[in-house]
């Protein structure tokens, strides 16, 4: 039976979650969380999305995005999770699928639910008890967006 296609809209933002076959991790090291920060970064000065907030948790991944085009969102995350899913298997000896089925996406319908969405996005480490203050995880878009950040990939908001 062939999937159903995805609604896609022009003009707004997206929630993107993507996750590891069977809720397994895809970042074993911090090696790997910065392998994917530098495939991050080639694929958006390819595509050119805006990325507003980002959260690489172990299992699974939360990017926040308003692509330039409506085909854009797909070629964007198809060599994201293709690069990354290649370096994974090279680096562990594995073969096969690294995510599970194709990451979801969610339209972002307004700028109040932009912010929050922005917010639950960097407050998902705080959640999971990985840590008690969003400033405390290092692979969100958190410290980027008020500071300092490692990374500096991630774009204002523009309303």
């Amino acid at each position: 039976m062939p999937r159903t296609a995805r609604f896609v809209m022009n003009n707004v933002a997206y929630h993107v979650i993507c996750r590891g076959t069977r809720k397994e991790n895809i970042f074993l090291s911090a090696d790997d969380y910065t392998k994917f920060f530098s495939i991050l970064k080639r694929y958006k000065k390819r595509y050119r999305p805006k990325l507003y907030a980002y959260c690489l948790m172990t299992n699974h991944i939360h990017l926040l995005l308003d692509p330039v085009s409506t085909a854009s969102i797909s070629k964007f995350m198809h060599g994201v999770c293709l690069s990354y899913a290649m370096y994974y298997n090279s680096k562990y000896g594995t073969c096969g699928h690294l995510w599970q089925n194709r990451y979801k996406s969610f339209v972002i319908q307004n700028d109040q639910y932009l912010i929050n969405v922005a917010s639950y996005i960097e407050y998902n480490p705080i959640r999971a008890a990985i840590c008690s203050r969003a400033e405390e995880y290092q692979w969100s878009s958190y410290k980027d967006r008020i500071s300092d950040g490692l990374y500096k990939i991630v774009d204002d908001f523009s309303f």
